[in-house]
């Protein structure tokens, strides 16, 4: 193996280690995110803490993980697309990488987040159907003497305990709609994803540097984590707007009573008119809780450089 094709394969490798552990730690909050950013009208839940609580209460706590293996079989190839091209954009606009340069660090930013929508929006499509479907049974519960929505054949009988399968929501959509099914909500994911990539890179490049150790090359795994934090945290907030759109129109099963949108144009003014401007910073905070740690382990495992060590005890 080439000097070239290891670096890539170490690459790969840490932005796998880097997406499955850093899912692991945070996705009960991004559960209570998908669903506050969910809430129409009348809040059932009151706020994140609230949401994961009654979930818990309610569906147990592997009812936080609803979604987790969605993520977790797709977060692999993601994180690692995601880190492995915005390494690759540096390397082609900026010659060695290194150099400080804004706007192609800006370019190579937006370079990455093109990329990773590939895996990004089925994996986002299928794991918002999974964490929802917790809000809406509480909403059909608290509404049974109502006349109910009939409900999408794949998320109302996906399993014979009414349970949702990301499976059979899948394989519902490719047979009943193609690729494009599975792919709904792409314009969205790129309009959250692209803006992010091109905040976050940069600013974690110039946080990241004012820690380099000229002894040993590179910032040191806490000042790595720090950077990726805090750069992560900033980026999330600053698009949570774009990622309530997206969420809106990738959930496919609305509750009564519960508005549905025709494109990123049509949810954002039915947003804005029915709800609020403070409608499109629902979940803003618990956006930031998953994306800091989440980046911050990213880049830190990505620094420590797990890929290379493993590759160097296969050699």
């Amino acid at each position: 193996m080439s000097k070239q094709d290891l670096s890539i394969t170490a690459k790969l490798i840490n932005g796998g280690v880097a997406g499955l552990v850093g899912v692991t730690c945070v996705f009960p909050i991004d559960l209570a995110k998908t669903r506050l950013q969910n809430q129409h009208g009348k809040d059932i839940y009151k706020g994140m803490i609230d949401c994961l609580v009654k979930t818990a209460r309610v569906e147990g706590f592997l009812g936080m993980y609803r979604g987790a293996a969605v993520n977790l079989t797709l977060v692999t190839p993601e994180k690692a697309i995601k880190l492995a091209a915005n390494d690759f954009f540096r390397q082609l606009l900026m010659e060695d990488g290194m150099q400080r340069d804004l706007k192609m660090e800006m370019l190579a930013g937006c370079g990455a987040g093109m990329c990773q929508v590939v895996v990004t929006c089925p994996m986002e499509m299928l794991k918002i159907q999974l964490q929802d479907a917790g809000r809406l049974a509480v909403r059909h519960q608290s509404s049974a003497s109502a006349p109910s929505c009939p409900l999408p054949h794949t998320i109302a009988s996906a399993s014979p305990h009414g349970r949702p399968s990301a499976t059979l929501i899948a394989w519902e959509l490719l047979r009943t709609q193609g690729l494009a099914g599975l792919y709904k909500g792409l314009g969205a994911t790129l309009l959250r994803d692209i803006p992010f990539s091109i905040i976050y890179f940069p600013l974690f490049a110039n946080l990241n540097n004012l820690g380099f150790n000229d002894l040993t090359g590179k910032a040191s795994f806490a000042h790595s984590f720090m950077s990726g934090c805090v750069a992560g945290s900033i980026a999330a907030v600053t698009v949570t707007p774009l990622d309530v759109l997206k969420t809106r129109i990738q959930t496919l099963q609305k509750g009564l009573g519960e508005e549905s949108y025709s494109g990123i144009a049509d949810c954002a003014r039915k947003l804005w008119t029915q709800e609020g401007p403070s409608a499109f910073m629902k979940g803003a905070g618990c956006r930031a809780l998953v994306i800091a740690p989440l980046f911050g382990i990213a880049q830190g495992v990505y620094f420590i450089g797990i890929g290379e060590r493993i590759l160097k005890c296969l050699e």
